[in-house]
């Protein structure tokens, strides 16, 4: 079969590699779609610090069931898609109920094969039903989505609180499409590129490029000075990390949606001062990727147009240069893997 293979840093090939054989308890799924994700970037950059080569990337994938166990609740013909985190089972987070934050966390797509691929074997305990109601471009935007669902659940955003998203990314998009699900009563979202940012404004958000225009006194201008209820910081960078507690209203709440890679800069003080909460965000529970898959069904318009293009397997070796072009407005990318 054909499969997008990391290869080492800076190197990714479409090669034909050996169809994995089946397992106990597996479903073989013909793979449609699989999305780009920052990980992915991490890991053709050559700086994730568990991927190794070869490795087929991707962990955000919906497929049609070829093959399923004796018994199985799947069908031949069933669209599914994957809860691709792999724990212990052993570790304090594992005994207590938490999997997702095990200690020795892994994915599929990163510490074995994935979805980039034209069929994969996965274990038929994490996979979900695609209802026929949903497509399979808007279902390979489940895993990112779930991501989103378990940040606003960390920062326990209610009904008519407003928010500021940092990063118009993949994930700080589709966190501002939730908020405005969620009823949120203003969404200010900012980044420095103008195509992500024109994009954002075309979904009716406040779109700041904050290379031109001051975040802290826009937020300050459309709060009356107070601030607004909760920070998703979403980008990753230094600067965002500074910034944030200037964004937020005495005693609200700072979500760190994006990884840091290395340690930055906050203001402490701030966070004495304002009485504010900051709180970690790291993937999502199994039952928020099932809740990500009823909720992709309610912002299928919205969802559509973070998809902003569509590419064959077999050209999927020039997916992390179409990223890396500046004239290009990337934003999710979906690899189709039977093209």
């Amino acid at each position: 079969m054909k499969a997008l293979v990391y290869t080492g840093p800076k190197s990714v090939e479409v090669q034909d590699v050996e169809t994995p054989d089946g397992r106990a308890g597996a479903v073989r799924l013909r793979l449609h779609y699989c999305g780009v994700c920052g990980t992915d970037i991490g890991i053709f950059s050559g700086k994730h610090p568990r991927a190794t080569a070869p490795l087929v990337l991707g962990h955000e994938f919906v497929g049609t069931v070829e093959e399923a166990p004796e018994g199985s609740r799947f069908a031949v013909g069933d669209r599914a898609v994957a809860y691709p985190l792999l724990s212990c089972g052993h570790c304090h987070p594992c005994r207590n109920g938490q999997p997702h934050v095990c200690a020795s966390l892994r994915l599929i797509g990163i510490d074995c094969d994935g979805g980039m691929a034209e069929t994969l074997w996965v274990d038929e305990n994490v996979l979900f039903k695609v209802p026929d109601t949903l497509s399979d471009r808007i279902a390979a935007l489940v895993e990112p989505l779930a991501v989103v669902v378990r940040t606003l659940h960390q920062a326990q955003f209610a009904l008519t609180q407003s928010a500021v998203v940092m990063g118009a990314g993949p994930i700080g998009i589709l966190t501002a499409i939730v908020l405005k699900n969620a009823g949120a009563s203003k969404i200010i979202i900012s980044d420095v590129d103008e195509g992500r940012l024109n994009l954002c404004r075309e979904m009716g958000f406040d779109a700041v490029d904050v290379r031109k225009q001051d975040l802290i006194e826009h937020v300050k201008a459309e709060t009356n000075g107070d601030g607004v209820d909760a920070v998703f910081e979403c980008s990753g960078v230094a600067s965002s990390a500074i910034d944030m507690t200037k964004l937020v209203r005495v005693q609200g709440i700072i979500c760190m949606t994006a990884t840091h890679k290395e340690p930055h800069a906050v203001s402490l003080i701030d966070v004495n001062f304002k009485e504010l909460t900051i709180i970690g965000s790291r993937v999502y529970t199994m039952a928020e990727f099932g809740a990500a898959l009823e909720l992709a069904q309610q912002m299928v318009p919205d969802l559509e147009k973070v998809i902003t293009q569509e590419v064959p397997l077999s050209g999927a070796d020039k997916v992390f240069d179409m990223i890396a072009d500046p004239s290009l407005t990337t934003v999710k990318i979906l690899v189709d893997c039977q093209a």
